[in-house]
C-alpha cells in the first residue's frame, strides 16, 4: 500500500507538472499538447521504483563477471529470512484470528470498480463492432475501408490496428462535397497519428486508476487536443474554415457522438470552443529549437534520473536514507530477559511489525552482529572481530519506531547500522579470511526429504517475521521451525536454513551444495541445545549426532575451505541511556 501510495502522488505530481506545459506551450500545435497529455498518461502505468529497478539490473549486467567463493555465495543465501534456531519453541504462540484488514477491503472496492468499468467499455465497444458488422461496404477514394451504418453514429475511425471508416447512410446528401471532404481528412488525420491506439492506452489507464479524478481529467483534456490537432490539420491542407465548421455542425444535427474515446469521430470535445477555433483562424506557432531542446531533454531526464539512481545507488544505500525517528537504549541483564549468548553468537530476534522496531536483551556484540549479518546470520564461530570485552557482556534493550513504515530487512540491516553509528558511534571495516566450511551434499542413496504440497504452508504478510505467527485454522506458516521431544520440525523451509540449524551446531558456515530447490517439510533427528550449553558440550559428540540426523534425511556433510568476510570493530563507545 505504501509503495501504491507513493506511486500515486509522483503521477499526480508529474501530471500537474504536465498541465504547467501545456499553459506554458499554448500557443503551439495543439498535437504537442496532445502528446504531453500522453506523457502523464503513460506514467501512471510506470512507476519510478520500476526505472530505478531497471538500473539495478544495469549496474548489475554491468558489473565484472567475479567468480564468488562458495563461502561468499552462502553468506549471500543465508542473509533471507528464516526463523534462527534460537526462534524453535515446543509451543508456538497462536495469533488470534483477525478482522479482515483494511488493505483487504480496499483492493475488494478496487477489483469491483476495475472491472465494472471494463466491461462498460467491452458492452460499448461490442455495440460498435455489431454496428460495423451490420454495415455496407462504400468505394471512397481514401486508403482504408469505408462502411455505411444505418445507424445514427457520428463519422468515425473504429479499430486500432486495422481501422476503418464508419459512416452513417446519406451523410452525402447533408453534407456538401467540399464539407464531406473536410470531414473525411479530420477522420484521416486521426488515422496518421494513431489517435485509437493512445486513447485505447488511457482507456487502460482509466480502468485501473478509476478511482483518481486526475486520470478522468487527463482524459477529456487528450479528447480536446486530439480534436483540435485535427481541426488544425484540417484547415491547413486548405479547407474553408467556414465550409468545414458547417459541415460539422450539419453532423451533430443528424448524428449522435461516438460512445468511446478509442473510436474517434469529428464532433468530441467542447464544440462551442472548437467552432470558435476553427473560425477565428489562428495561426499557431511551431516548436522553435529551444523549445523543441527543452522537451527532448525534460523527456529524457524524466526516464534516465531514476534510472541512473538505480545504476550509481544500489538498494542498500538507498536504504540507509531511512532514519528511526525515535529509539530508545536501556541497559539491562540476563534476568530481564535471559536470550543470546554474547558478541560471537546468541539467538533472538526483533519483536513487533513494520511499524516498531524491538530486540530483547541483546549485547552490543549481537547487535552488531544482526545489523552486519541479518537474523538468518553467518554460522561462523565469530564473524565480528575486535572491540572491548564489554561488547559481549554488556547488554541492551532497544526499542525504535522508523518515520514512515518499512520492512524488516530494511529496519534489522541500514537503519540499525545507522542507529549503531549514532548512538553507540561505532566504527568498524571489512577483512576477508580463508575459513574452513562444510558442504552439505545429497548422500549416495538420495534425499529423503519431501517437498511441501501447494498451500501446505501459509507465507508470511508483508512486515511479518517468517514462520512466527501460527493462525488457528490455517496451515503452519512457512518457515516454521518448532520442536518436539525428538528434535526440530521444519515445516516450508528451504535448504539454507537446514544449513543455518547445522552450522550453529558444528561451529562453521555449511553451504548447500544438494542442487535440491524449494521448500521442504522435515524432522531433524537433533534436539537443539540451549545457547549456553553450546560450550560445555562435547564438540565431537554434537557432531556425530548432527551427522547422523542428516543421514535419516538422506544427506551429508563434506568439509571444504573458502573465503568470508568479516567485520572488525575499530571504535565502540557506552551509548547514553534514553
Amino acid at each position: 500500500m505504501i509503495q501504491l501510495a507513493n506511486h500515486l502522488w509522483q503521477s499526480t505530481l508529474f501530471a500537474c507538472a504536465g498541465g504547467l506545459l501545456t499553459l506554458a506551450l499554448r500557443k503551439n500545435h495543439a498535437r504537442v499538447r496532445h502528446w504531453v497529455w500522453l506523457a502523464t498518461s503513460l506514467k501512471f502505468l510506470i512507476p519510478l521504483s520500476l526505472l530505478v529497478s531497471a538500473g539495478d539490473l544495469i549496474r548489475w549486467q554491468a558489473a565484472p563477471k567475479i567468480a564468488p567463493s562458495s563461502l561468499t555465495v552462502v553468506m549471500d543465501q543465508v542473509s533471507r529470512p528464516f526463523v534462527a534456531p534460537a526462534f524453535l519453541s515446543p509451543l508456538p504462540i497462536a495469533a488470534p484470528p483477525a478482522a479482515i484488514p483494511l488493505p483487504a477491503v480496499l483492493w475488494g472496492i478496487w477489483a469491483c470498480g476495475f472491472f465494472g468499468i471494463a466491461c462498460a467499455w467491452w458492452v460499448r465497444w461490442r455495440r460498435i463492432l455489431a454496428t460495423v458488422r451490420s454495415g455496407s461496404p462504400m468505394q471512397l477514394a481514401i486508403p482504408i475501408p469505408a462502411i455505411s451504418s444505418p445507424t445514427l453514429l457520428e463519422p468515425g475511425i473504429f479499430g486500432v490496428f486495422r481501422p476503418v471508416l464508419l459512416l452513417p447512410e446519406g451523410i452525402a446528401g447533408r453534407l456538401t462535397p467540399t464539407q464531406l471532404q473536410a470531414v473525411l481528412t479530420h477522420e484521416l488525420c486521426h488515422i496518421r497519428y494513431r489517435d485509437n491506439l493512445i486513447a485505447a492506452i488511457h482507456m487502460f489507464v482509466e480502468t485501473v486508476f478509476w478511482f483518481h479524478p486526475l486520470v478522468w481529467w487527463i482524459g477529456k483534456r487528450m479528447v480536446e487536443e486530439r480534436e483540435r490537432a485535427c481541426d488544425e490539420e484540417v484547415v491547413r491542407l486548405g479547407s474553408e474554415p467556414r465550409v468545414y465548421a458547417e459541415g460539422i455542425l450539419n453532423i451533430c444535427k443528424h448524428c449522435v457522438e461516438s460512445p468511446l474515446a478509442c473510436v474517434a469521430g469529428v464532433t468530441g470535445s467542447n464544440l462551442k470552443k472548437r467552432i470558435e477555433a476553427i473560425m477565428s483562424n489562428r495561426i499557431t506557432i511551431r516548436l522553435n529549437f529551444a523549445q523543441r531542446a527543452v522537451l527532448a531533454v525534460a523527456a529524457t531526464a524524466a526516464v534516465m534520473i531514476p534510472i541512473a539512481v538505480g545504476i550509481t545507488n544500489p538498494p542498500a544505500i538507498r536504504a540507509q536514507s531511512a532514519k528511526f525517528e525515535v529509539a530508545s537504549i536501556k541497559r539491562c541483564t540476563l534476568e530481564d530477559v535471559p536470550i543470546g549468548d554474547g558478541r560471537g553468537g546468541g539467538g533472538g530476534g526483533i519483536l513487533g511489525d513494520a511499524g516498531m522496531f524491538r530486540t530483547p536483551c541483546m549485547s552490543t556484540g549481537w547487535l552488531i552482529r544482526a545489523a552486519y549479518y541479518g537474523f538468518a546470520k553467518s554460522q561462523l564461530e565469530n564473524p565480528i572481530q575486535g572491540g572491548p570485552d564489554w561488547v559481549k557482556s554488556e547488554r541492551f534493550i532497544v526499542e525504535a519506531k522508523p518515520d514512515t513504515p518499512q520492512p524488516t530487512s530494511t529496519m534489522s540491516g541500514p537503519m540499525l547500522r545507522a542507529l549503531l553509528e549514532d548512538r553507540f558511534k561505532l566504527k568498524v571495516h571489512r577483512e576477508t579470511r580463508k575459513v574452513s566450511a562444510y558442504a552439505l551434499l545429497v548422500a549416495s542413496g538420495g534425499s529423503k526429504l519431501h517437498a511441501t504440497p501447494e498451500g501446505g504452508c501459509t507465507p508470511p504478510e508483508p512486515g511479518e517475521i517468517a514462520g512466527r505467527v501460527v493462525v488457528p485454522g490455517k496451515p503452519l506458516p512457512c518457515h516454521y521451525g518448532g520442536a518436539d521431544a525428538n528434535g526440530t520440525i521444519i515445516v516450508g523451509g528451504t535448504l539454507v536454513a537446514l544449513c543455518n540449524i547445522i552450522g550453529s551446531q558444528v561451529g562453521r558456515d555449511v553451504i548447500d551444495k544438494t542442487g535440491l530447490t524449494g521448500i521442504f517439510d522435515y524432522h531433524f533427528d537433533y534436539i537443539v541445545p540451549p545457547p549456553d550449553a553450546l560450550a560445555t558440550e562435547d564438540a565431537a559428540d554434537r557432531f556425530a549426532a548432527v551427522t547422523e540426523a542428516l543421514r535419516k534425511l538422506g544427506l551429508e556433510l563434506k568439509s571444504t575451505t573458502g573465503e568470508a568476510e568479516f567485520v572488525v570493530i575499530d571504535h565502540v563507545e557506552r551509548p547514553s541511556e534514553n
